[in-house]
């Protein structure tokens, strides 16, 4: 490696691992004076607890820790976060463990002891490197992950990964729930790619009908079939030189798996009644929220067309993975619906917050949307009360109740299910209560219950 000539990224966040707690101390306080931020673990558990819920831009590792070493750490990290580069500390009984691991991608690694200045030198050098890497592939435009809200560490390793594999023509499979942004995505990807200024051609493949499915990606001359009064140009021909979206590919019918094939193989699409194929040059991404795999045992979709666009498969989060960006989509959101409704909106009430970072979100950020889209359309006060999103989220508010009601009510609840559970009769009923019959009917009487009642005539009791 060669010196690099300016100073690192302003306030990059290292994460440091090692047992030995004097060597973290020292390393932190050089790191932090050198301007960096600097988290600290002691073991591969620690450090994959903070990788989960923080975003880092470089790891320090020593190969020997308590609960593993830190190659194994490396192949985690390769396999969660492939754009967060990892720095390996060895001792020289461990040197060839290290050797090999720069083969496989570790960034660099360093013996101890090792000199203070030339340990500066390295997390500067890569952490250069890894920031020259990232600006052609997001096209030095911050812009084209702008439509992505998110601070959570899942999000920000999931981008990383987008901005990689956009720079390359791989075609790409966006798996995640429905309404967790696989389109969005699907467009970042497109903006961070050489192809950024051609088309981006999005289309529903289960929202269409199967007969006009074949004509709206395909094309087709004029004359090909009963109404082709002219000619119509399919989406595959209208992406040339851009990115072709294939939303819900899992709902392809199998006649159109085949020609789609073919288009990927050849690099060429006949439309529908033509004699002859056009060239067309683009990039296929696709995505579904079907267990594709569980397709291809069952024979409804394809093994080749399968492979062809499998070739980098990511995997959104749905939105209960990343609660904290709950807030921040609420805001946003709120931000724009005011000035549809023309409302002067301040924000959500703190309780109100906490319903929506609570709630089960099974409609994932496209339902946080409607409900966002519904507090608006009813508030009557700048600040959202938690009344208004509860009943938005269709959420029984919680009765608060003191301990002795608390209390009562349950007592009472129990009673009934023993006398319905005994036919009103009360010496067995009093035997399962473990207490005897004169106490059971004090208990009775308390509650206002009859043991007549329970005896298959008598009126349904209240609980």
């Amino acid at each position: 490696m060669h010196p690099s000539a300016s100073p690192p990224p302003p306030r990059a966040h290292v994460l440091l691992v090692d047992d030995d707690r004097d060597l973290l101390r020292l390393l932190s306080m050089r790191l932090q004076a050198s301007g960096y931020r600097v988290s600290t673990a002691d073991c591969i558990q620690a450090a994959g607890t903070l990788l989960g819920v923080e975003r880092f831009d470089l790891v320090l590792s020593d190969v020997r820790l308590p609960d593993g070493d830190g190659l194994a750490l490396f192949e985690e990290i390769r396999r969660q976060h492939p754009a967060l580069p990892v720095i390996l500390l060895t001792a020289h009984g461990t040197i060839p463990d290290a050797v090999e691991a720069t083969s496989r991608g570790v960034a660099d690694y360093l013996t101890k002891p090792f000199d203070s200045h030339a340990l500066m030198q390295r997390i500067e050098q890569v952490l250069h490197l890894t920031a020259a890497a990232a600006v052609p592939l997001a096209g030095g435009d911050p812009a084209w992950r702008a439509g992505i809200i998110s601070h959570s560490a899942l999000m920000h390793a999931l981008l990383d990964e987008a901005r990689l594999v956009a720079a390359s023509d791989a075609s790409v499979l966006i798996r995640g729930d429905s309404g967790t942004g696989k389109e969005l995505l699907a467009r970042a990807i497109h903006l961070a790619s050489p192809r950024a200024t051609a088309p981006f051609i999005a289309i529903n493949c289960g929202a269409i009908p199967e007969p006009l499915l074949e004509s709206e990606l395909f094309g087709h001359v004029r004359g090909a079939f009963t109404g082709a009064t002219s000619a119509h140009t399919g989406l595959i021909q209208a992406a040339h030189g851009g990115t072709l979206f294939l939303d819900e590919i899992g709902d392809m019918p199998p006649a159109l798996q085949v020609k789609l094939l073919r288009v990927l193989q050849e690099r060429a699409v006949r439309p529908v009644g033509a004699t002859r194929a056009e060239a067309v040059d683009l990039r296929i991404l696709s995505a579904t929220h079907r267990d594709l795999d569980a397709a291809l045992a069952s024979g409804q979709f394809r093994e080749d067309l399968y492979y062809r666009i499998n070739v980098v498969s990511l995997e959104l989060p749905t939105l209960a993975e990343r609660r904290e960006d709950v807030p921040l989509l609420a805001e946003h959101f709120l931000r724009g619906l005011a000035q549809k409704y023309g409302k002067r909106l301040s924000g959500f009430a703190p309780d109100a917050l906490e319903a929506l970072a609570t709630a089960a979100w099974p409609g994932n950020v496209r339902q946080l949307q409607n409900v966002v889209e519904q507090v608006c359309a009813l508030a009557t006060t700048p600040l959202i009360p938690r009344t208004l999103v509860e009943r938005a989220l269709r959420v029984k508010p919680i009765e608060a109740l003191g301990y002795a009601e608390a209390k009562r009510r349950f007592e009472r609840n129990y009673l009934i299910q023993l006398l319905k559970l005994t036919a009103g009769n009360v010496s067995d009923a009093a035997r399962l209560a473990e207490r005897n019959r004169t106490e059971f009917y004090r208990l009775l009487q308390r509650h206002g219950l009859t043991p007549e009642h329970f005896r298959g005539d008598g009126p349904d009791v209240e609980q």
